[in-house]
C-alpha cells in the first residue's frame, strides 16, 4: 500500500509511502487516502481516534504534487472527474470533527500542498518548500489550492504565489501564516505528535464547535458568522464536559473531559 494507517495512543497516522516518486498523489493514492478516511471515521465514532496526522516517507519531499505522468493526454470529461475526485477526497479531510495536521518535510508543492491546506494546521521543519507551482505547466491547482489558500493567508498574497508559481521556504511560510509552526529536522510523527498534543487535552466536542465556528464563520458576513458562534457556544453548554469543565475550575482541580 502507498499510504499507511497506524492507529494508537487515539491518533491516527497518516503516510504516503511512495519516497522513489516524492510521495506523488497518483488517482490510486487518492483512492487509497479515501478509503483510509473511511477507517479514520469508523475509528472517531468508536472513541479511538481523537487527532489524525499525516506525513510523508523518506527525507525528501511530504509530498511533491500530483503525478504528471497521469495528467497528459486525457479527454476533458476525465479532467473535469479528475478535479472533482481531489477535491472531494481533501475536503473529508477538511471535514473531520477531530484536529489534523500536516508535518511537512521536505517539498510539498501541486497537490501536496492542497493535502496540507485541507489539514486543521500544518507543522513545517525549517527546510521545507512550499508551492503551487501549477502555471509552469500551463495549469491552475484543481485540488482546492485556489479556494484554501486565500482563505488561510489573503487573497492578495494567495494571487502572487499562484500565479507566479514561485517556490515559499519555511521561514516565509511561517510569516504569512500558511504553516502554523516550524520545527527542527526530526521525525515527522514526533512533531506532529508534539503539536496536537496541547489540543487533546480538551474535550472533542469543544475542539469540533471551535474549529465549525470558525471555518463556517470564514465562509459568511459576520453576523451570521456571530449567529453560527452563539449558536454553537448554546451547544457546547449543554455538554456533560463543559459540566465538568466548569466543576473541575470551581474546585480547583484538571478537569476529566470524556468528549461527552
Amino acid at each position: 500500500m502507498s499510504v499507511e494507517l497506524d492507529i494508537r495512543d487515539k491518533l491516527a497516522f497518516v503516510r504516503l509511502n511512495r519516497p522513489s516518486a516524492l510521495n506523488a498523489l497518483s488517482f490510486a493514492i487518492l483512492e487509497e487516502i479515501n478509503s483510509v478516511i473511511d477507517n479514520i471515521d469508523v475509528n472517531i465514532a468508536l472513541g479511538e481516534v481523537r487527532g489524525v496526522i499525516f506525513t510523508g516517507a523518506g527525507d525528501k519531499a511530504f509530498c511533491a504534487g500530483a503525478d504528471i505522468t497521469e495528467l497528459t493526454g486525457r479527454q476533458i470529461l476525465k479532467e473535469h472527474e479528475g478535479a472533482r475526485i481531489g477535491q472531494a477526497v481533501f475536503s473529508r479531510i477538511s471535514d473531520l470533527p477531530v484536529p489534523t495536521v500536516a508535518v511537512i518535510h521536505g517539498y510539498a508543492f501541486g497537490g501536496g500542498l492542497e493535502l496540507a491546506l485541507a489539514c486543521t494546521f500544518r507543522v513545517a521543519s525549517n527546510k521545507a518548500k512550499m508551492g503551487l507551482p501549477e502555471v509552469k505547466l500551463g495549469l491552475i491547482p484543481g485540488y482546492g489550492g485556489t479556494q484554501r489558500l486565500p482563505r488561510l493567508i489573503g487573497e492578495g498574497r494567495a494571487l502572487e504565489i499562484i500565479m507566479s508559481g514561485r517556490t515559499v521556504d519555511a521561514a516565509e511560510a511561517e510569516r504569512i501564516g500558511l504553516v502554523n509552526r516550524l520545527a527542527d529536522e526530526g521525525d515527522p510523527v514526533a512533531l506532529g505528535v508534539q503539536f496536537l498534543g496541547p489540543m487533546l487535552k480538551h474535550g472533542l466536542p469543544a475542539l469540533e464547535f471551535a474549529k465549525q465556528a470558525v471555518t463556517r464563520g470564514m465562509q459568511t458576513t459576520l453576523n451570521e458568522g456571530l449567529r453560527i458562534e452563539r449558536d454553537l457556544s448554546t451547544l457546547a453548554y449543554q455538554t456533560a464536559d463543559a459540566k465538568e469543565g466548569m466543576s473541575a475550575f470551581l474546585e480547583k482541580r484538571p478537569a476529566q473531559f470524556k468528549d461527552q
